[in-house]
């Protein structure tokens, strides 16, 4: 007997493609090689170029001294108060300052600004790499209004691919439960179909990008 309609003509096909099926040839798929080309612009610049674009500010400071003032500007121009910061080698370079900042528990839910180290910065795409092993955890860099990274130049990796290589080679076995990146602010259009930046976590992110070769 004929099928009656064109819905039980289509699954006999595929019923039958179920029950012949064909070996096909894949071939040797290449997971090593690069997938994107290469850029001309130094890490620095490309990495600049991408995270400002997704409204991510950016500085780059020729030496820790450097990065000094330049945050102790930023802190001057903003009017920023209540600064949180559980980075030990960080807090080395704030209190040599002499800018006012809290480790204490106490004043977490409070703080205004968040300063982190990251594990690495992607050049490619702009991205921010942070894990639940660094000394700021979890919470800090959702929490803040304002989310301040400090970072050198020797973390800059150019994709993905090299930044997990690179949390393999650090962690060994001992991989970090939670490995995220950040690109810039979050945003949305949900309410209103208005656009909201800082919908979710910190309004506004800087990188201030110290050269590992003078510190």
């Amino acid at each position: 007997m004929e099928d009656s309609t064109s819905k039980e003509k289509i699954l006999k096909k595929i019923r039958k493609a179920l029950i012949h099926k064909s070996d096909a040839d894949s071939g040797t798929v290449d997971f090593d090689s690069e997938i994107y080309t290469s850029s001309e612009e130094s890490p620095e610049i490309l990495f600049a170029q991408q995270f400002t674009a997704l409204n991510g500010k950016f500085a780059f400071c020729e030496n820790e001294s450097d990065f000094i003032s330049t945050f102790a500007s930023l802190i001057a121009e903003n009017k920023w108060d209540n600064i949180f910061c559980l980075d030990e080698k960080i807090k080395t370079l704030l209190k040599k300052a002499q800018l006012k900042y809290s480790d204490q528990e106490s004043d977490f839910l409070t703080l205004n600004v968040g300063v982190t180290s990251c594990e690495f910065l992607i050049a490619r795409t702009g991205s921010i790499v942070l894990s639940s092993k660094q000394e700021s955890g979890r919470r800090l860099p959702a929490f803040s209004n304002y989310h301040i990274v400090v970072a050198y130049s020797d973390q800059l990796v150019h994709s993905v691919k090299d930044a997990l290589a690179g949390i393999k080679t650090k962690y060994g076995s001992n991989i970090p439960s939670l490995i995220t990146t950040i690109s810039g602010p979050s945003r949305t259009a949900d309410i209103e179909k208005t656009l909201v930046q800082g919908a979710h976590g910190p309004k506004e992110i800087y990188v201030l990008l110290i050269d590992s070769l003078v510190k």
